[in-house]
């Protein structure tokens, strides 16, 4: 694929170009609602992918859904091309995935709750400082007993043991207080209300799949449907932006390369942002700044610059500013702060253009191959050459069905984990059957009997106390041979535990019994004669 630069806009001053070596110094596409925000982002999109680039593209309309339909029969966009002096272009759709979070209109967007962490899963819950550091020590809690956190029914059984034996564990893991593990709990109940259970869970997302290039070459674009999720702002801003953490934390360091490895569109940007605690908003400038470096490009759209932090909006090289409406006090605010972010250039006034745009008009202002903002330029944006407009029903359904995604995620898998290992663990006595014997005396001592017996195959083997399931593996009859499993916490890795079993377990108390008595009988002849006393006891 070549590395030219690709085309977004004509104007009086001539053309706009986009480096694609600078593709992934970040950009910002903002502008009122209305004005062609869509269409600049399924443009920019369409010639990435061109250029062998893949694509994430949230769609909070519905719109960028016909990127995977060629373009043609719209009168509007064809005199588009004709006003820009350009002949229309060879229709075609790009190469789609369709993905969705509640799993409708795309293939299942799955995470653990482990890998999401408790920074945004307390996000995601809206809960307290309070409440989010009991969710931060349940985590450790988990990580602890080698407990597998995969889906939503995990967590609240955790919360369920967490609860019951609270005194238990204050010594090691300090008070948690039954009012805030009940917060967390109702807001479990919120989260599945809306929807987000099903986001949880296996075969969770490989980030790979979202970088991949179609037999031409060209990249695939991802399109997230949106416009459901979006309702329930915390978790798509917050499965967005674990998506980015997760690109950053697992890509390689990539140096400068002729283009990005992944460009990542953020619609709505600004929900990423409202009401986020100081931690998490460190968190997204670092992961701004830093995943450049591991060829990834982020692109935040919304209809303000000011909808983003100053820190991350330092970050943004790109621009493209579309029309802003300037009808209050705070509007022209705005509008004077947005012209003094472009470099000058004395043939535009961005302050007095900004208001002036139409629709599919823009201010832009690009990184040059040096990493230098060019001057801004009015511009008209050139149209996108797939359709303008989203899918039919039966046209997305083809598209699934067509996709090599379906046959690794649209089926989830549940495998042992948290919450079958804390049931079995609080499984009631069946009613009239008799106490298990223990191996252990009212004194004390180890119940040798019983333990011959067992030695013997004359009674049942007794489970091997304070044992939990292996994590590397799933071993349950039900779940079929030993597979490789996730350790609990991408975020703290549990520690090592020694494999135990009964017999091991038989023979070690035989041995400790057998060291006791022999230690007794040497104590005993030697101070046997002082106390007069046959017997002692411990």
């Amino acid at each position: 694929m070549n590395t030219d630069p690709i085309l977004v806009g004509r104007g009086d001053g001539g053309d706009a170009f986009l480096s694609l070596a600078m593709a992934n110094r970040h950009g910002l596409v903002a502008g009122a609602t209305g004005t062609g925000k869509t269409v600049t982002l399924q443009a920019l999109a369409e010639r990435l992918s061109e250029a062998g680039v893949p694509v994430f593209a949230s769609d909070v309309k519905g719109d960028l859904s016909g990127l995977g339909a060629p373009g043609g029969g719209n009168e509007r966009i064809a005199a588009a091309f004709g006003k820009l002096g350009l002949p229309e272009p060879a229709w075609r759709a790009s190469p789609v995935a369709f993905w969705d979070i509640l799993g409708k209109r795309g293939h299942p967007v799955r995470a653990t709750v482990s890998d999401m962490g408790p920074l945004l899963m307390g996000r995601i819950l809206g809960l307290s400082e309070v409440q989010q550091a009991v969710l931060s020590v349940l985590f450790r809690l988990a990580d602890d007993r080698g407990l597998l956190l995969l889906d939503l029914k995990d967590l609240r059984a955790l919360l369920a043991y967490a609860s019951s034996d609270a005194k238990t564990l204050q010594a090691a893991y300090g008070l948690m207080s039954a009012a805030s593990i009940a917060a967390v709990q109702r807001s479990l109940l919120v989260l599945e209300d809306q929807g987000g259970a099903g986001f949880f869970g296996e075969p969770a997302l490989d980030i790979r799949d979202l970088m991949r290039t179609a037999p031409d070459g060209r990249g695939v674009v991802n399109v997230l449907a949106a416009d459901e999720i979006v309702e329930s702002p915390l978790l798509y801003s917050t499965f967005l932006l674990w998506l980015l953490s997760e690109l950053f934390e697992e890509l390689p360091e990539a140096g400068d390369l002729d283009r990005p490895k992944l460009v990542f569109f953020f619609d709505e940007a600004h929900l990423l942002f409202d009401d986020a605690p100081k931690a998490l908003l460190e968190r997204v400038e670092r992961v701004v700044r830093l995943v450049r470096s591991k060829g990834v490009g982020v692109w935040f759209v919304t209809q303000l610059p000011t909808d983003v932090p100053e820190d991350v909006l330092g970050q943004l090289g790109n621009r493209v500013q579309h029309a802003l409406r300037a009808f209050t006090p705070k509007d022209r605010k705005a509008v004077q702060a947005v012209a003094e972010t472009f470099r000058p250039n004395p043939r535009v006034d961005p302050a007095a253009a900004v208001v002036e745009l139409g629709v599919g008009e823009a201010l832009v202002s690009f990184l040059d191959d040096e990493g230098r903002p060019s001057p801004v330029e009015r511009v008209r944006i050139v149209p996108p050459g797939s359709r303008v407009g989203p899918l039919a029903p039966g046209e997305r359904a083809a598209a699934l069905k067509a996709s090599p995604m379906g046959s690794r995620y649209d089926t989830p898998v549940d495998r042992v984990s948290a919450y079958e290992t804390l049931g079995k663990k609080a499984a009631p006595r069946p009613a009239g059957s008799p106490a298990p014997a223990s191996p252990v005396s009212a004194a004390g001592e180890p119940n040798i009997e019983e333990i011959e017996a067992e030695l013997r195959g004359e009674l049942p083997v007794r489970p091997a106390p304070d044992a939990y399931p292996s994590p590397g593996y799933a071993t349950s009859p039900e779940h079929g041979t030993p597979a490789p499993r996730a350790t609990p916490s991408r975020r703290t890795s549990a520690p090592e535990r020694r494999p135990r079993n009964a017999a091991t377990d038989v023979g070690e108390d035989l041995l400790r019994f057998a060291g006791r008595e022999l230690g007794r009988q040497v104590v005993r002849g030697i101070l046997g004669n002082l106390t007069g006393s046959s017997r002692r006891r411990r």
